[in-house]
Parts: structure tokens; sequence; C-alpha cells
């Protein structure tokens, strides 16, 4: 038979390749975070009709002579380049900005994807739409470790959390022309770590240039002072009253010395009180953090990113999904902001990379390919029709 007519034969099938992989790029445009991928060609063995000889002392070399045997498809390649941003305005959505891949876990195997459309479960997981459990570090007291294994991230919604006062912040004025012995008192609540609320009773006395100060908690008193000229303290300054997690500084470094205005206040103290889970909020390093109902802001935990050295060597398994391969290179894991991980933005997906404009012309392009090869197998058919009819 004919060499043309298989040559034919393996172009259709390179062709029709390049046509499902085109059609699979059209059929994902509106998929996040989806990579189109391309289709590369080479030619297969040729048969050697002639091989090539050198130079002579009286002729000259000569080339070799070779018949190509058909087309194949080399390889299909994704292109990891930047899809373009969506809002959706959904707080558990994220988009990479970067590289980097997030990181879940499903039926035990570790996936990576740069879909980042997550939502929490019935058991208050951040999971993608096929159920795939978003990975990184849950935080303890508000500090991640980052050192520590990635695991699922849980986000309780009847978290809870107190803390106690460390610092106590007056401001204000002392009159520095009043009587000696003038007591001014004020009475600031304080919090312990597990949110419980007493009174601390501040004192101070005028005793010349300087005012002595006393504060009692828990029948427990400390005592300080601070001295001030023309104004402003020369000596003495904050104390502290208790020992260990229960000290509470008083911070007297905004309370100024002059005459004719007593203004001495309770600007603040840095406790609060057992406050629930109202909401969070995803920072640019993959922090999630939560807002408290006593206004505390914590970090939850924090999203892990992963990186390779080879991209491209990653295999689909569905879902918007890849797996690491022998030629992807090992896993990298880190956080955003890492580099070569890229940042983080909430509320937003990467939408998918395919260029229609491109895709139809690959269509055309395949399709013509197509054609093509059909009339190489319409015209061997032809051949070895001629050929049949040689004998009637």
């Amino acid at each position: 038979m004919l060499r043309s007519l298989y040559s034919g034969i393996s172009g259709l099938r390179a062709h029709q390749t390049m046509l499902d992989v085109t059609g699979n790029n059209i059929a994902n445009v509106n998929t996040a975070g989806f990579k189109a991928s391309s289709t590369q060609f080479q030619d297969t063995l040729s048969q050697l009709q002639q091989g090539a000889t050198g130079p002579q002392a009286q002729a000259g070399g000569s080339n070799p002579a070779q018949i190509g045997l058909g087309v194949r498809v080399a390889g299909v390649s994704t292109n990891f380049a930047q899809g373009s941003s969506q809002s959706t305005g959904r707080g558990t959505d994220m988009m990479i900005s970067g590289d980097g891949f997030f990181v879940t876990s499903k039926g035990g195997n570790q996936l990576f994807t740069r879909a980042g459309a997550f939502s929490p479960d019935a058991a208050n997981q951040l999971v993608s739409p096929d159920g795939g459990i978003l990975q990184g570090w849950t935080a303890t007291n508000g500090v991640i470790n980052a050192g520590a294994p990635v695991g699922d991230i849980t986000l309780n919604p009847n978290t809870m959390v107190a803390k106690a006062t460390g610092t106590v912040t007056l401001d204000g004025n002392l009159p520095s022309d009043a009587a000696d012995g003038t007591q001014l008192d004020r009475i600031v609540k304080v919090y312990d770590a597990a949110g419980a609320e007493r009174s601390v009773a501040l004192t101070f006395t005028k005793a010349g240039s300087t005012w002595n100060m006393a504060a009692t908690d828990n029948g427990t008193t400390s005592n300080g002072s601070v001295t001030y000229a023309a104004g402003l303290p020369t000596a003495g300054g904050n104390f502290t009253i208790g020992a260990g997690a229960n000290a509470i500084t008083i911070d007297v470094s905004k309370v100024s010395g002059y005459a004719s205005m007593s203004s001495l206040a309770v600007s603040g103290q840095n406790g609060a009180a057992v406050g629930k889970l109202e909401s969070y909020t995803l920072g640019n390093d993959g922090s999630l953090i939560g807002s408290f109902s006593n206004g505390i802001k914590q970090v939850l935990a924090k999203i892990a990113l992963a990186k390779f050295t080879n991209p491209a060597g990653l295999e689909k398994s569905g879902g918007s999904s890849y797996v690491a391969t022998g030629n992807s290179g090992g896993v990298q894991l880190g956080a955003a902001g890492d580099p070569g991980m890229g940042s983080l933005t909430g509320g937003n997906l990467e939408m998918s990379n395919v260029d229609l404009s491109q895709e139809f012309t690959n269509l055309i392009v395949a399709q013509r390919g197509f054609q093509a090869n059909a009339r190489i197998i319409t015209t061997s058919d032809e051949v070895l029709q001629e050929l049949g009819n040689l004998k009637r």
C-alpha cells in the first residue's frame, strides 16, 4: 500500500487530537482557574532511501534521501499564564496573583488548584465545589506555627475569645497649682484571661511638684509617682500592678502637669470580655482574620500555597485540580508573599485564561489540516484505483 495513505491517516489522527484539545479549551472558557492547553506535533520516523556520502577525491558528497512516514502528537502543554480577575463579593472566594497553587485534600490525596471558589461545609471546613478540603495552618490563640505540617482549615462559628487587660492608659492633665494633699480618684474596668470583669481603683495625691499614684486591684495596692516641671514629666512615670500573666501597666505617659486644669481621665484599656466570632476577612498574606463581637480581631488560620519547579509537568486530575508527577518536581509549600508564591485577594476569582480569538483560529487551522490530510487519503485511493484499472 502507498506510504502516503498512512501518512494521511496519521495526519487525521493528529488534527483530530488538536480539535479535541481546542474544543476542551472553548468548553472551559468560563471555568474559574482553568488553564488552556495547546497541541504540539512532530514528524514520525522517516524511511531512508539513500544514505549520505562524504566528498571524495574525484566526486562531491551527496545528501541522504528520506521519505517521511507521517505526523504524531508530541505533547499537549498547559499554559499557566495568569487569568483575569472576576469580583464575586464572597469572602470565601480567593484569587492567587502569582505562580502559586491552593492545596486541597480529598480522599487522602493532596491536590493543587488555581480555582479559589471555597465555601464552608457542615463541619465548618473550607471546601472546593468537589469536596476538596483547603489546607493550611490553624492558629492557636491567634498564633500561626508555619513550621508545622499543613492540615484541614476549620473555621468554627462558635469560636469565642477574651483578652486579659495588660495596659490601662490615662490621659488629661494634673493641675500643678493644686494644694498639697489634693486627691483625685478614678475607677477603671479591667478583664482577666477568662473575660471576667473587675474594677481597679486609681488614686493620685499631690505632694509638691510630684503626684503620688496608687492602684488597688483585688486588695493589692501598687504605688508609683510622676514629677513635673513646666508641665512635662521629669521623673517617675508608668508603674505596674500585679505580676506575671496578671500584671497590668498603668500608662501615664500622656498625662501632663500644667496649671489651672484638672482633666485626668482613663482613655482606655486593652482587655476585652468574651466575644463570639462574627465574620472573617482574608489578608494578602493568606491569613484569615476573625472579627469578634467584643471588638477583637484575631488570626484564625493561614492558607498554604504550593509551587513547583516545572508546573507544566503537573497532571490534571479533574475538578480543576492537578497532582504532582515525576517531572513537575517536588511540592514546595509556603504562604502568600513568599518568593514565587504570589499574593491572595479575597472576594475575587481567577478567570479562565482561554483566548477565544486564538482558539477559534486554532479550530480553523485544525479543520483545514484535517481536510488536507483527508485529501491525501482520497488522492492515494485514486492512485490505487488507477493501479487496479491497469488490469481489466
